[in-house]
């Protein structure tokens, strides 16, 4: 009898080993399709091939940016003003995956020599969206920075409003937009940086809000669905209308910055702000 008799056929042996590899070893960009080893994200979480940054959770932004950080309103989270079916569960597997009290997290920190209120929007969190606790904490974020005479960093990544706090959702983005403009009103310097995907009401509020737009290279940007949209006008789109590429040809976007270069921006424009801090910050 051959030794090989009992030899697995070969479908099973790719089977078994299949299912001994480690999942999250080979890594698939949604962007250019290049699926490449894990390690070569970097620490900074980016397609190797084409740049895009992977969608990662708020901690872990922040650790690309800074080690100085101290949170603010950690405990602000949502009353769920509707009572939705099956929200509150919802919430508590969010919470659990990103060790966040809701969508976005903020707070003081120092960005090489600059103190700055910065957020950070998680799009782990039920999609990074909109819901009254998130609104509370960017709101609360921009208050404390006029107060302190901060200026703000905010890195936004979001679905748009949270459907299960309906009209209570779509509130904040005025909320919002309010303490924005008050912190512009004290000639304080706001910097937004988009990362994918910012869309829906973050659109069309506060990510558009800022005196300086930064965006991370093949982030998605947009409102309503390219889907929505199409239906509508009876017409198909262009593929890349809802790119921050196309935005940035269109004059909405300052720079198209990549993760490895965002902190060496922040320094440069931050210094250019704080130079001319005591003369007041001049806006368009």
């Amino acid at each position: 009898m051959s030794e090989n008799h009992f030899a697995p056929h070969p479908s099973q042996a790719l089977n078994s080993y299949h299912q001994n590899v480690p999942r999250g070893i080979f890594r698939y960009c949604p962007h250019c399709g290049l699926k490449f080893y894990f390690r070569r994200a970097g620490k900074y979480q980016m397609c190797p091939e084409c740049g895009y940054g992977f969608r990662v959770n708020a901690h872990q932004r922040l650790k690309m940016l800074t080690k100085v950080f101290e949170e603010w309103d950690k405990d602000v989270t949502t009353t769920d003003p509707l009572d939705f079916p099956d929200y509150q569960d919802k919430l508590r597997k969010a919470r659990s995956k990103t060790k966040l009290s809701d969508s976005v997290l903020t707070g003081k920190a120092q960005i090489k020599d600059h103190e700055v209120a910065l957020g950070i929007m998680d799009p782990n969190f039920i999609m990074g969206s909109l819901g009254t606790a998130t609104g509370e904490r960017l709101t609360r974020l921009f208050e404390q920075a006029t107060q302190q005479q901060l200026p703000v960093v905010l890195l936004t990544a979001s679905g748009g409003a949270r459907m299960q706090e309906g009209i209570h959702s779509l509130m904040q983005m005025a909320k919002v937009s309010q303490a924005v403009n008050a912190h512009r009103q004290a000639g304080l310097l706001y910097i937004v940086i988009l990362m994918d995907p910012t869309t829906g009401g973050v659109t069309a509020s506060f990510a558009s809000q800022a005196d300086i737009t930064l965006a991370e290279p093949k982030a998605l940007l947009g409102f309503a669905g390219r889907r929505v949209i199409e239906q509508t006008i009876n017409r198909q789109l262009p593929p890349d209308f809802q790119s921050v590429e196309n935005a940035y040809q269109n004059g909405f976007i300052d720079a198209l910055v990549p993760r490895t270069q965002q902190v060496a921006k922040l320094d440069q424009l931050l210094t250019i702000f704080e130079a001319q801090k005591w003369g007041g910050f001049h806006h368009e």
